[in-house]
């Protein structure tokens, strides 16, 4: 570009057109010699390849001889590169397509076998992991995992062989049909239109009953999808009131043993309370029993000794209704806890 623009300062208008007319002109002769060599390596590749040979030993010679095509050879020369480019591009979709359907059937296979892992982890961890747990050790049972690998096993052989058969009965139709088709060709039989107009018939047929069966399996998969979706849902839901029940139930022993403390110490607050009350009868009755009256100083002292005990008797009171109301409260929650 850079020289382009060096040699168009020095011409003038009518130099430069040409200039450019020139350029575009070898850009078009370049563009016919690609497509005639590929022509001739399509067509051809034994002359393209000795005329590069003689083009190495006289180079010059043969560009003084050489001839120009005429616009019906060119056209000619274009129309069957761009029908081979057809075809290349009809080939390279029909690959693509076909590699596409092998791409979508394997990932079909794929998500079927991951349903069926995902399916296969879900039993075993509900018949083994969690069914076949020993409540007392917390062990897994050994009888029962190897009762359910057996039923795993007997149920993979039995899906062997039943495919096995399939397999069998496929390979007889196809020596079947091979052998009906052999003795066609030793016999000569010739198919004539009807038979064709039927083969068509029972290919329609046929094509209409795998789209039923592509449309079925269709729905069977969104099918499938939607119960996956719905599944592992519930399984969410599971696991989370899994969780919250094993949360009240650490909450309900830690309220059983905070009230079979409370119940202790009402138990031991009574017994001194009905040592109190015992012992306030027992002064009762001395001083009722007493003919003398007693000193100042013992009265006041026995006045100070029945305000402590007092004092004691109605603290104690407090603390007995103070636990009968936690007791209370604590039946009320334990209560609750066991209707969830």
């Amino acid at each position: 570009m850079y020289h382009k623009a060096a040699m168009a300062e020095g011409l003038d208008d009518t130099q430069e057109q040409e200039l450019e007319e020139l350029l575009r002109f070898n850009e078009t002769l370049m563009r016919e010699n690609e497509l005639f060599e590929s022509h001739l390596q399509r067509t051809a590749p034994a002359l393209l390849a000795d005329d590069d040979e003689k083009g190495k030993r006289k180079g010059a010679a043969k560009r003084s001889q050489m001839t120009l095509l005429t616009p019906e050879q060119k056209y000619d020369i274009a129309v069957q590169e761009m029908d081979e480019l057809r075809e290349e591009i009809a080939l390279t979709k029909r690959n693509s397509e076909q590699l596409l359907d092998t791409l979508r059937a394997r990932m079909e296979e794929c998500d079927v076998r991951i349903a069926e892992i995902k399916k296969d982890a879900y039993e075993f961890k509900r018949d083994i992991v969690t069914g076949a747990e020993n409540f007392r050790t917390g062990k897994t049972i050994a009888e029962k995992a190897v009762r359910y690998m057996e039923e795993k096993l007997n149920a993979k052989a039995a899906i062997a062989e039943k495919l096995r058969l399939k397999n069998a009965t496929l390979k007889s139709q196809y020596q079947k049909v091979e052998g009906q088709l052999q003795q066609k060709e030793d016999m000569g039989e010739v198919l004539h239109v009807i038979d064709f107009d039927q083969l068509k018939i029972e290919n329609q047929q046929y094509l209409e009953k795998i789209e039923e069966r592509n449309n079925e399996l269709l729905r069977l998969k969104l099918t499938t999808g939607n119960t996956v979706q719905v599944l592992n849902t519930l399984k969410h839901k599971l696991n989370n009131l899994t969780t919250e029940s094993e949360l009240l139930k650490r909450e309900t022993t830690a309220r059983k043993e905070s009230l079979a403390k409370i119940s202790e110490e009402i138990t031991r607050v009574e017994q001194e309370k009905e040592q109190a009350a015992r012992l306030d009868r027992k002064l009762r009755r001395e001083e009722n029993t007493e003919s003398n009256m007693p000193q100042v100083l013992e009265y006041v002292q026995q006045k100070a000794e029945a305000f402590v005990l007092e004092s004691q008797l109605n603290a104690w009171k407090r603390k007995v209704g103070i636990a009968e109301m936690e007791n209370r409260r604590l039946q009320s929650l334990a209560r609750k806890a066991g209707l969830r």
